[in-house]
């Protein structure tokens, strides 16, 4: 059966639970009486497992990827991750499955594979034999009952018969789709010429994998349960706490507890200056009472991420700075969030975003000299919002776009050898999109010139079932200021150096929810406190 849900934190016990949503009666059988003195509502989070979801659909994903293939017969061919280990040494990284590969299969474990027969309409997961000495020293393997009853796949085959089946299925004229030329199957005699294509797969998994499946928000909704109810659990420790590594600690200790081992990403804990620093991960310092802390923390359920940062003050209290700049992008994040629903062009929201940063810095004064238009027009609210405002959730925290990107639209192809887009202005840093002044201005100029709602095809538009981030923020990086603003005259004149000297202590604020698009409108998954209730769990009222 299955039950519509939210997680709770139980204070009093430092544990998980599922808050059941009742149904309208007209739609329920009877409620059975619960055993006297039973909880209600307190369950295990062992309950809120993937069991109750049925099947990973891996056959409707390869179905989903044939029709964007566009063909009518030829065989896909992905493998899995395998066993890696460090230079020189008997020892590896944690075991991460590939993410492709898992989509198609739901094999969460090394040395797998998976063909499908796009004609046939026939899915096939190859796994290990795991021998008996193996198993002594590392356990085994799921067996091929135990695939079989995880993934809707057809058939589950031991990978010793790969290159005879591969023999068989590739007859002369089928093309062979892999990802990547060193992904190529071994294969031993064939019957003839094999076309392998390395160039499609790729485009087509991406742009199956935007708008996700039920179970898939099913998987996103639940990390994003664990995660929220970690950063609660961070809240109403941070008064006692002293070192940025001892927010670290408790994320990473409460998830693991509650069955999500991974991370979908390094945690991000600064206080201070540190939180001016958008992919800070050393999360060493001691914590000032009169510093905010960005917690910029996602767990994985299942292979699928969350991405969720609070920031928050580590005595209970913003100072008039930092409650200022929360406001702000609070406002940001707010006003964004409310503008989703299918068909928004979410380039819009991040200029949206941006007019609402400098219609704020210029009520503080961190602005002067010139209007929202004039600033906007020249990119300087890249000075402190210097980043995309969010990006797609799923197998990758920063998951497949598909021919489009959220907020750059179609982008030109890379060059030989480079893993990101070429457009100007524009460049990955750490695992975010570097808004620079020009490429904003440019942004800017664009939605002037050509209002919404934005009738080119190059911005991708939402459509239901799309999980995306939306994390506005500002930060006060005083070394990236001066060097790419407070240098060029062209920026200097609309920032007051001395009103700007007050808020360099702020060190930065961002917020970041997972926002899955419905019907007619949105779903926050994201439950984890922020604002006035935020404040009220540090203080304990």
């Amino acid at each position: 059966m299955e039950l519509d849900h939210d997680c709770v934190l139980v204070d009093e016990f430092d544990a998980l639970a599922i808050e059941v949503k009742v149904p309208p009666r007209s739609a329920q059988a009877p409620p059975p009486t619960p055993p006297s003195g039973s909880p209600t509502r307190e369950k295990p989070f062992a309950a809120f497992s993937s069991e109750k979801l049925g099947k990973f659909p891996a056959k409707a994903h390869a179905k989903k990827v044939a029709e964007k293939l566009g063909v009518q017969e030829g065989l896909i061919f992905l493998p899995g991750s395998e066993e890696q280990y460090y230079e020189f040494s008997d020892m590896g990284p944690a075991f991460r499955q590939r993410r492709h590969f898992y989509y198609l299969s739901g094999a969460d474990f090394r040395d797998c594979s998976i063909t499908y027969d796009i004609a046939r309409d026939h899915l096939i997961l190859w796994i290990p034999y795991t021998d008996p000495k193996t198993v002594l020293w590392f356990g085994s393997t799921p067996s091929i009952e135990e695939c079989k009853a995880a993934s809707h796949v057809d058939d589950v085959r031991f990978s010793t018969g790969l290159e005879r089946f591969l023999y068989v299925a590739l007859s002369p004229g089928i093309t062979l789709y892999v990802l990547e030329p060193n992904q190529k199957p071994k294969m031993g005699t064939t019957k003839g010429v094999v076309h392998i294509d390395t160039s499609k797969l790729r485009l087509a998994i991406d742009a199956a994998r935007v708008v996700k499946t039920d179970y898939e928000v099913a998987m996103i909704r639940r990390a994003n349960a664990v995660s929220s109810a970690a950063h609660k659990s961070v809240l109403a420790r941070i008064k006692r706490l002293t070192n940025e590594r001892e927010i670290e600690a408790i994320f990473q200790g409460f998830c693991t507890a509650q069955g999500a081992k991974h991370v979908a990403y390094p945690i991000i804990a600064g206080s201070g200056a540190n939180a001016s620093t958008l992919h800070y991960d050393d999360n060493s310092a001691a914590l000032d009472p009169n510093n905010v802390v960005v917690l910029d923390a996602g767990a994985e359920w299942h292979c699928y991420a969350s991405d969720v940062t609070r920031t928050f003050p580590s005595s209970g209290r913003f100072t008039p700075e930092a409650a200022a700049v929360y406001a702000v992008v609070e406002r940001m994040q707010t006003e964004c969030v409310e503008r989703i629903r299918p068909g928004t062009v979410f380039h819009a929201l991040q200029q949206h975003a941006c007019i609402v940063a400098a219609t704020e810095l210029l009520r503080l004064g961190i602005f002067h000299n010139g209007s929202v238009h004039d600033i906007c027009s020249k990119g300087t609210v890249s000075a402190f919002f210097p980043h995309g405002l969010g990006h797609h959730v799923g197998l990758e925290v920063h998951d497949a776009t598909g021919g489009e990107r959220l907020i750059l639209g179609s982008v030109a192809p890379a060059a030989a050898g480079q893993k990101g887009p070429r457009r100007a202005g524009v460049g990955m840093m750490g695992k975010r999109e570097w808004m620079s002044p020009e490429m904003l201005a440019a942004m800017y100029r664009d939605a002037v010139a050509v209002p919404p709602p934005y009738q080119a095809q190059a911005y991708q538009r939402l459509e239901k079932n799309m999980v995306v981030t939306v994390e506005p923020g500002i930060y006060f990086c005083r070394e990236y200021i001066k060097a790419f603003f407070l240098d060029n005259p062209v920026h200097a004149k609309y920032i007051d150096k001395k009103v700007l000297e007050k808020y360099y202590p702020v060190g930065g604020v961002r917020i970041e929810d997972c926002i899955l698009v419905t019907e007619d409108g949105y779903e926050n998954l994201t439950t984890a406190p922020k604002g006035e209730e935020m404040l009220k769990v540090i203080n304990g009222s």
